[in-house]
């Protein structure tokens, strides 16, 4: 007989924040389990609820209602110290007058004082900063001394690591390199983590799974290929990148669309709403006589084009399509609009 599946080490049950009766719930009835070693990214714009949901874990925050569950045990009587979790700030929160091995070192109540030096060495050779311990942050790039906060963040052995829009102060080419690392870094030391992000790319590239929040609500959760490939509302397809959105009537696993008849992911019946992502559907050029479409205008992005089209006949419509780089059509030239892939129907 298998092993049934280990019991998460953090639930959400149904938390609930209000911070003034009169306003909308800042977070509403958020219910998630997160197990250990695993990373979770909260996606949403500003204002959604996922950094207020995060700072109701750490402690920081008191719901108005339901729970935060640590190894089955709530925590909401807990002071934000006694909850091991550790936090890994925007701003990096380094003290400015400790230099990086006693800034590891500081949080290391739990190690005895005789062996907080060598221990914290050892963590920042993990983080790749062992020849930096005696430097000040403010001789460190953005990089580093991300890598530092997290390096004092792990040295204090926290059960679960929260990290708040960590990288937004790094220039873009730092910001994926330093993703990269962290993320590394969390696998190796088996580290549970929640990432709060806008950044969609961040998310679907830093986290085994994806939570994307609407107005205080959990709209889905699943890994980035699930959440991205068949999203369930038309927010989730459109949040996480391009889209197409076709109304349609639905028999079965086909539905007519403004495309013709399209083949669909799940089966239906009557009017649905689809999403068809832009690389979903193909585009080539075609004699007038057979074209379906117009090219309205293209974006040559490097490995690909990004294509705006416009349908033909008494309903014209718009539509986003990723060609390859060597697909290359003018803007007014006549084509063939086809999808791919089987559309995604979407609820709500």
């Amino acid at each position: 007989m298998q092993n049934a599946d280990p019991a998460p080490l953090l639930q959400l049950q149904q938390l609930t924040k209000r911070y003034r009766a009169e306003d909308a719930a800042a977070v509403q009835d958020v219910s998630f389990d997160l197990h250990e070693g695993e990373i979770l990214a909260l996606l949403g714009p500003s204002g959604c609820g996922k950094t207020t949901t995060l700072r109701m874990i750490a402690g920081f925050e008191t719901p108005d209602a339901g729970d935060v569950l640590i190894h089955g045990r709530s925590v909401l009587e807990l002071a934000p110290r006694d909850r091991h979790i550790g936090v890994v700030f925007q701003d990096y929160a380094l003290f400015p007058h400790l230099n990086l091995l006693r800034n590891v070192m500081f949080g290391m109540q739990q190690v005895p004082r005789a062996q907080r030096a060598e221990r914290a060495r050892e963590w920042l050779q993990l983080v790749g900063l062992a020849t930096f311990a005696e430097r000040m942050p403010d001789e460190l790039s953005g990089g580093q001394q991300q890598r530092a906060a997290l390096a004092r963040t792990l040295a204090a052995e926290p059960r679960l690591v929260l990290l708040d829009e960590p990288f937004s102060n790094l220039d873009a080419a730092l910001r994926e390199s330093t993703r990269i690392e962290v993320r590394q870094l969390l696998k190796k030391a088996g580290t549970t983590a929640i990432l709060v992000t806008h950044d969609q790319a961040e998310a679907l590239s830093f986290a085994d799974r994806v939570g994307v929040m609407q107005a205080g609500r959990l709209c889905q959760t699943g890994t980035p290929e699930t959440v991205y490939h068949v999203p369930e509302t038309a927010f989730v397809a459109e949040f996480l990148g391009h889209t197409n959105l076709l109304p349609c009537l639905a028999q079965g696993r086909q539905a007519q669309s403004p495309l013709g008849e399209i083949n669909l992911s799940t089966e239906a019946q009557g009017e649905v709403m689809v999403s068809l992502r832009p690389e979903h559907l193909s585009l080539e050029a075609s004699p007038a006589s057979d074209a379906n479409c117009e090219v309205i205008s293209r974006e040559f992005r490097g490995h690909d084009n990004f294509y705006r089209v416009q349908t033909a006949g008494t309903t014209p419509a718009e539509y986003k399509v990723l060609a390859p780089y060597d697909c290359v059509l003018p803007a007014g030239a006549p084509a063939r609009l086809t999808p791919r892939q089987p559309g995604v129907i979407l609820r709500g």
